[in-house]
């Protein structure tokens, strides 16, 4: 009787049950949790801001790089994005020149890493070689070439200082120039950086140089850096147009005081008629541009001259 039923093996085996634990294991998706921190967040829009102070950038520093070398033909901007610190490190070759500097009063440092491929070929351009890099692997820069590496780095950020001027004056500041990559970290490897990558055209070779910046290092004035309307002015223009204005005449008067006096009076006076003002050193008088009160001034002398001296200036709700 007992033959006619079935076992527990011939039940697993009709029901599918019958693969072993290591089939089981092999079956199971790959499953893994999710990091959210791995998604890139850029702000809508992009960097609009930033794009525009690399731009005007490009123009100023691509005529004092050719004071170093004549042969460059053009320097453009590439590309600006968001990405981790330690993914844009792992794309740079060695060796490469990683400049650390800060852009007071902005906090946090920055990253002008000058790629080996542009270093060697400007130093084979300079020799009378091709515009081409040569093969440079298991060495560091030589003195000359850090030389030359020099005289990038401070023409780039010197321009770089003079653009950012004409919106939010910044005082850049090098800290240091590493060759060895762990010493050049500014942030943590997982925290976002502003990459600005850039190409200098020397004799049809092209080689890059990159921007990094800290994402945190500009929300103090995030509304340049996100928004065109801090740069809808050409700063050169606005420059003209400032030193124009400095030079035009006004007239200015001041007011000693004001009486009111009868005509029949006025009629009796001739010349020698002597009018008591009553005006005292300590009296602030009226000081116009034009025809406006901008200024409450005190009367004086200077080298035998009577002079005003400005006191405080008149607010609109007094106008």
């Amino acid at each position: 009787m007992s033959d006619e039923f079935l076992s527990q093996e011939e039940i697993d085996a009709l029901l599918g049950g019958s693969t072993t634990e290591e089939e089981q294991e092999e079956e199971k998706p790959d499953i893994r949790p999710f990091d959210f921190s791995e998604v890139e967040h850029i702000k809508k829009g992009g960097l609009p801001g930033f794009e525009l102070i690399f731009e005007r950038w490009i123009k100023v520093f691509r005529e004092e790089a050719r004071k170093i070398l004549p042969r460059i033909n053009m320097i453009t901007k590439e590309n600006i994005y968001i990405t981790r610190f330690q993914n844009f490190m792992l794309k740079i070759p060695m060796p490469s020149s990683y400049t650390i500097f800060s852009m007071r009063p902005l906090k946090e440092s920055a990253l002008l890493v000058i790629d080996a491929r542009l270093v060697f070929t400007v130093i084979s351009v300079l020799f009378g070689g091709p515009a081409k890099p040569f093969k440079v692997e298991g060495r560091e820069f030589t003195k000359l070439e850090m030389r030359v590496v020099e005289d990038f780095i401070n023409a780039a950020l010197k321009t770089y200082e003079q653009v950012w001027d004409a919106f939010y004056p910044i005082m850049i500041e090098i800290k240091s120039i590493e060759l060895n990559p762990s010493l050049a970290r500014i942030v943590s490897p997982n925290e976002k950086v502003i990459i600005v990558e850039c190409r200098m055209d020397i004799d049809g070779y092209e080689a890059p140089f990159y921007f990094c910046f800290p994402q945190s290092m500009f929300l103090p004035i995030k509304d340049i850096v996100y928004s065109q309307v801090a740069f809808t002015e050409d700063p050169v223009w606005r420059k003209n147009i400032e030193d124009k204005v400095k030079k035009i005449n006004v007239k200015v008067g001041l007011e000693l005081t004001r009486m009111k006096f009868k005509v029949k009076d006025i009629l009796q006076w001739e010349e020698g008629t002597e009018l008591n003002l009553y005006v005292s050193p300590e009296d602030e008088l009226k000081l116009f541009v034009e025809d406006k009160h901008k200024f409450y001034a005190k009367l004086g002398k200077l080298n035998d001259k009577y002079a005003a001296k400005i006191v405080r200036p008149v607010f609109e709700e007094e106008q």
